[in-house]
Parts: structure tokens; sequence; C-alpha cells
């Protein structure tokens, strides 16, 4: 009984954890579609992510015991670190971009397509299998994304008439849905924190090698406030904070419910920018992010597996 109660709330706070990164990432791509005319995304990541690992390694060398610090300066498997690290880069790098020339509405539908992903690539590296009602929610949830993706217009979707940015993301999609399944695989014995330092510690070396000449180029004296403010919040909420999340959860609930949280970014966002003063969306694409919340629902009191 207690081993069961105590499986409950670790799932309800893997839960409330994917929420919460559901919330902080609508906000990156609202602050992040104003930064992008200003800096290039590999330059903007490179710098995040520095800052990102430098919080999260004073965080997570504070959290690990005294006996145990000599462990954390020499992590085991290497290169489990930078595989993640270089699918957190694509996935970043190519969000960046999609923003350039696509609305954060739309890129947070495309981004709400990552849980079909993640479970096909759950299946591959852990042979996890959804059950007929999470597959259900999500073909739901898809169908919403693919609704607010085409902006609400049939025709659009029957022409296939999808922006480059959103072609961009899709690849940027696939890689993230496959970090969540393989953090299960990766993570051995260490702590959450010791493993999240690495693994952004392993993404800033793989941007930074993509973005040295960007970093050479940008003209950082003369970046506006806003830029600068755009980077304090994605290397602390949405670097450090979203990484530790993300992998918090994904020991907790399978890798498909983790990142079906994303479902309820579109709607964040379109509340953000509403909000924002960026214009309301149609009632017809709020039916489409309204979809994804449903798929949400239903997978959240579905059984795992």
């Amino acid at each position: 009984m207690a081993d069961a109660d105590a499986a409950r709330k670790n799932r309800l706070r893997g839960h409330l954890a994917m929420a919460l990164f559901a919330l902080l990432i609508a906000v990156s791509f609202s602050i992040g579609h104003r930064a992008v005319n200003h800096i290039e995304p590999g330059a903007l990541n490179s710098i995040r992510f520095f800052f990102g690992a430098i919080i999260m390694g004073a965080v997570a060398y504070a959290l690990t015991p005294a006996e145990a610090r000599p462990a954390f300066f020499r992590p085991a498997a290497v290169w489990r670190y930078f595989v993640l690290g270089a699918l957190m880069g694509v996935y970043f790098i190519t969000m960046f971009e999609a923003l350039k020339t696509t609305s954060p509405v739309s890129t947070g539908a495309m981004f709400t397509l990552m849980p079909f992903m993640s479970a096909g690539f759950a299946y591959i590296f852990l042979r996890q299998i959804s059950g007929p009602v999470v597959l259900a929610s999500l073909a739901v949830a898809a169908i919403g994304a693919i609704w607010v993706i085409f902006r609400g217009d049939l025709n659009a979707m029957i022409a296939f008439d999808i922006g480059r940015g959103e072609i961009i993301f899709f690849f940027g999609v696939a890689a993230h849905g496959a970090y969540a399944p393989l953090v299960k695989k990766f993570i051995r014995t260490e702590p959450v924190t010791t493993f999240t330092f690495w693994t952004l510690a392993g993404s800033w070396v793989c941007i930074t090698l993509y973005a040295l000449p960007e970093l050479v180029a940008t003209t950082w004296h003369a970046l506006p406030a806003s830029v600068w403010f755009t980077i304090a919040y994605l290397a602390i909420f949405t670097t450090a904070g979203t990484f530790f999340l993300l992998q918090y959860a994904a020991t907790r609930i399978p890798a498909g419910k983790a990142i079906a949280y994303g479902y309820l970014t579109p709607t964040y966002i379109i509340l953000i920018e509403g909000f924002a003063g960026a214009g309301w969306v149609s009632l017809s694409v709020v039916a489409g992010a309204l979809a994804t919340v449903l798929g949400l629902v239903v997978m959240a009191f579905a059984a795992d597996g």
C-alpha cells in the first residue's frame, strides 16, 4: 500500500512538473519571436546555454554531498551528454530559425506533434508501448495541432500550404521527441541535478561549435535590453528549469505522457500573445488549440502503458 501511494505521488509530481514545463516553453516562444530580429539563433542559444549550465552546475554542486563531489567532476559515459546535447541543439536552433518566419502560435502548435514522435521513439529505444486510450488522445491532440498550424484554413490544409518555418521546426520537434525516452535510457545512478548539468554542458558544446561564426559576428554591446532579458529568461527558466523538469518527469511518468504536456503550449501562447497586445487568433484556431488540451486531459487520466 505504501509503495502504491509513493508511486501515485511520484506520478502526480511528474504531471505537475510538465504542466509548469509547458508554461515556461510557451513564454519562450513569445519572447524568442521578438529576440530573433536582433540576434542569430546560434549565438542566442550558445550564450543562454552557457549561463544555464553555470546556474544548473552551481545548484547541482551545492546539492551533491561532499563525499560525492569528486565523482561530480568525473561523469561516467560522457558520450551520453553529447548525444542528448546534440538533440537539444537541433531543437533549439530550428525553433529560433522557425520563429524568424512564422508566428509563435503556429510554431507552438508544431511543438504539440512531439508526443506522437516521442511515443514512437519510446518504443524504439525502450520498447515502451502506449495504450489505446493514450494513442487516441494523441490523435485528437495532433489533429488540433495540425488545424492550428494551417491557421484554421481547410483550403490551406488540402493544398498542404505549410510555411518554411514549420518545416524547419519539424526536424527540431523530432529531435526533442527522441530526447525524453533517451533520458530514461541514459540516466544511471547520478542525481537528476547532476545529469541535468552535464546534459546542459553537452548542449552548450554542440551549439557553440555550430554557432562560432555567429558568436564572432554578433555586436554584443549593441544588443537591446529586450534581448538580454530574453537570454536571462531562457538561461534560467527554459534552459536549467525545463531541462530539470523534463528529466524529473521522464523518470516518473511514461515519455509519451511527459511530452504530451506540450499540448498546452498553443493555448498558453494564444493567451500570452493576446494579452501582450499582439492580437487574438480566430475562433477556428482557438478550437484547434482546445482540441490539443482535450487530448492532454484524456491522456492525464488514462492508465500508463
